[in-house]
């Protein structure tokens, strides 16, 4: 049972036995003397009002009132009905004439176990979090609202009523109604029991209404997913790299001990088949295992190779409609399922036998949730690990310098696969300088070497990969006479050209205009579409290769269910030849017939405001390079880039990992960034500028005077600008903190932020362990 005690532990709170905010005095001595045992629920909300808070479990409801149920119960002067989650149960001496009651509850079965609660008490002490927001999260709204169920009535029969059968006195319909019931194994709806019987339903409420059947409302489900057969396959012989990996892994299994093993391997090195092996040893236990996947385009590939070795495997993501994630959700619940594969939400799969978590990708910033509550999966994945006692694998060519930081100092076990499978090489990277093809006179994404390339690769039979990290068709719209650049009205963001219904849309707020056929500030005809989408770089492939198929895969082509399983089958299957895409092509997926990948501009991060823009370039073109030279027929990578000698384009050239993080830890360290300090963004936005910029600049100076009273090493960087500094037609300002010691970095803004005063038109976020920056 999670108690009042085991709450405070986590959230520094005092219960008091008052159904009021937890922030208060103790009770008064004759409030004391008041007092009787009691049993108390606690109970939080995933809206307003924050905070935890008591009541009173009256005893019709003590066995259903129960940690990890959601209950009814009244609130404020009024005694509205809200529905919270009860997060503790007691029995506590207080005073009884305090506390409302708890009027229902809402659900007949444990939506979260003990674990899983402790674990959103952690999140929300560390992501600054309500807790009842981060309980909803854990939650998914299908499992809340039992999607694909309905409530129905069953009809039986008691042992009294079919004892004296023969003796009553019955219309010829209800004692053929009644019999039939009484014989039934089985309770039964009054529709079956109608359908049976051959009668109406007048005689079957008869019965109902003289109390000669009990009636029981029961919720059963009414949709269900239809699993594909599989045959399973038999493991794939691994090599000596492999081996020590696995035997790394299941050593902890066999010691039943945490371990945090950071599997860093090469692109097409055999990491999967390691996962799979280290989850069969898991099943072999009777223990089930979660693998975390950052894209959704990952988890129809990822899913099939683990359907094909083991027979019972769920899968979670946001494309599942409600129903499906509930049934996915109680097939896991009930421990039907050995494998659980999914997105970042999947790392709170309701497991009751855990024995295993993989993350593949670790590096990937898609496993940061970007809304409250604003967790990052691999972090929630090592505190459920370390919890349940078990191994947490995470796997990547291209690891985070955190988690390699956490090699360094030992705190993570670190495993290396040096090699690809079968002994293949790495595909050779050439960097194609597009400042030389510009002076050469180069007007489209597609250069000439990567012209020629394309041609070589198609001629002889094999497929290419072409990624470029930007939708649309043209990524502005700018006048040659006056310079103006076309812009969102509601963001400082310049509108992007689609072709498709040619307008301009804004890829922050969705605003739609349509594309302008002169500039709206000087009325100047000529006015340019300029840069390049996926859709530009489509229609030059296209019409630079009218026999070759080719597919685009972007957020803007990807839209309905299923979407991404069938472009990729139709890839892998050889129907498209080359496959178009944004980031979500770039990672994870395996293709042998692919021999040639294309860059088409490897700077489009490169110069951001941010610390980690060297480091994600680096990832994403080593991981892009990854996707060739995976069978037979070998591969090569062209990359094209305004900055061939930057040091993180040099080292993915030459993929290597070690050269990237030698020279890039250095200026970490010098400049206090992670993972060599803790930080935390802190964003206000708001309709009005000088509020906005008042009200942030009055947050800094609580933080400084909190930073001075205490003396903690606590940086403050800003308040500023946000890069992006108005969104939605709200103005935005940020700043970063950052310090060696994470609980002092935390300490800090607690204290500091509770002493806020916050005014109604500005709203702002704490964004601990922040990815983005803009």
């Amino acid at each position: 049972m999670v108690t009042a005690g085991c709450i405070s532990d986590y959230l520094g709170t005092k219960v008091n036995g008052h159904q009021q905010n937890l922030f208060e005095t103790e009770p008064t001595p004759w409030e004391l003397d008041d007092a009787s045992e009691c049993h108390v629920a606690t109970v939080v909300f995933s809206g307003e009002p924050q905070g935890v808070f008591d009541y009173l479990v009256p005893e019709r409801l003590r066995e259903s009132v129960r940690v990890g149920r959601r209950i009814q119960v009244p609130l404020g002067r009024g005694n509205r009905s809200m529905v919270g989650y009860c997060v503790g149960v007691e029995d506590r001496h207080v005073v009884a004439s305090q506390l409302k009651e708890v009027r229902s509850v809402v659900d007949q079965r444990d939506l979260i176990s003990e674990p899983m609660m402790q674990m959103a008490a952690w999140m929300s002490k560390r992501y600054m979090s309500p807790w009842g927001q981060v309980l909803e999260a854990i939650v998914p709204s299908g499992v809340r609202g039992q999607a694909g169920t309905r409530e129905m009535i069953f009809l039986s029969v008691s042992t009294s009523v079919a004892a004296r059968l023969t003796q009553l006195k019955l219309p010829k319909k209800q004692a053929e109604a009644l019999c039939h019931l009484a014989g039934s194994v089985e309770p039964l709806t009054p529709s079956q029991l109608a359908t049976a019987v051959g009668c109406t339903q007048a005689p079957i409420t008869a019965l109902r209404k003289k109390g000669l059947v009990h009636s029981e409302i029961r919720r059963v489900r009414t949709t269900g997913v239809i699993e594909e057969h599989v045959i399973c396959e038999e493991h794939l012989t691994l090599n000596d790299d492999q081996a020590v990996a696995l035997r790394a892994i299941t050593s902890a299994l066999d010691q039943q001990r945490h371990e945090t093993i950071l599997l860093h391997g090469v692109t097409g090195s055999g990491k999967t088949e390691v996962y799979i092996r280290a989850i069969d040893e898991v099943i072999r236990y009777g223990r089930q295992a979660i693998v975390l996947v950052p894209e959704i385009s990952l988890t129809p590939q990822t899913r099939e190779r683990f359907r094909s070795r083991f027979p019972r495997v769920s899968v979670l993501h946001s494309n599942l409609d409600a129903s499906e994630r509930h049934w996915h959700w109680e097939q896991i619940s009930r421990g039907d399922v050995q494998v659980v594969v999914g997105a970042r939400s999947a790392v709170f799969a309701p497991t009751p036998h855990l024995g295993l978590v993989v993350l593949d990708e670790e590096h990937d910033a898609s496993f940061k949730q970007e809304s409250s509550p604003r967790y990052h999966a691999r972090d929630v994945a090592l505190f459920r690990a370390k919890a349940e006692n078990i191994p947490l694998v995470l796997g990547t060519a291209t690891p985070s310098l955190e988690s390699w930081y956490q090699t360094e100092q030992s705190n993570y076990q670190r495993v290396t696969l040096p090699r690809r499978i079968m002994g293949r090489p790495l595909p050779e990277v050439v960097t194609v300088d597009l400042r030389v093809e510009v002076q050469a006179g180069g007007r489209g994404a597609i250069s000439r070497p990567l012209q020629r390339a394309l041609e070589t690769a198609l001629s002889e039979g094999g497929q290419a990969i072409l990624l470029l990290n930007r939708r649309g068709f043209s990524t502005h719209i700018q006048c040659p006479s006056c310079g103006h650049v076309v812009s969102c009205p509601d963001c400082d963001i310049a509108l992007t050209h689609h072709r498709e219904g040619d307008k301009a849309v804004c890829h922050y707020c969705d605003h739609l205009a349509p594309a302008p056929v002169e500039c709206p500030e000087c009325q100047f005809s000529g006015i340019r579409f300029l840069g390049f989408g996926t859709q530009r770089l489509e229609t030059e492939v296209r019409a630079r290769y009218p026999k070759a198929s080719c597919l685009r895969m972007d957020s803007d082509t990807m839209t309905r269910p299923g979407s991404h399983e069938a472009a990729l089958k139709r890839f892998r299957e050889g129907e498209i030849q080359i496959l178009i895409g944004t980031q979500m092509i770039a990672k994870g997926l395996d293709f042998p017939n692919v021999t040639l990948v294309g860059v088409v501009n490897a700077d489009t991060a490169l110069h951001f405001p941010d610390f980690r823009a060297a480091e994600r370039t680096f990832q994403l073109v080593t991981q892009v390079a990854g996707r060739t030279g995976r069978g037979s027929k070998g591969g090569h990578v062209l990359v094209q880039t305004y900055s061939p000698d930057h040091p993180a384009i040099k080292a993915a050239q030459q993929h290597d990992y070690l050269q990237f993080a030698s020279y890039e830890l250095p200026i970490r360290e010098e400049y206090g960034y992670p993972p060599y300090a803790a930080m935390i963004r802190l964003v206000a936005r708001g309709l009005s500028k000088a509020t906005t910029q008042q009200f942030i600049e009055g947050v800094q100076e609580q933080l400084q005077a909190t930073i001075d009273a205490t003396g903690v090493q606590v940086r403050v960087l800003g308040p500023a600008e946000a890069p992006i500094a108005k969104i939605r037609g709200k103005f935005r300002f940020h700043m970063l903190l950052h310090g060696p010691n994470e609980s002092d970095l935390h300490d800090t803004v607690r204290t500091a932020t509770s002493k806020v005063r916050q005014p109604s038109d500005v709203q702002w976020i704490v964004d601990v362990d922040p990815q983005n920056m803009l």
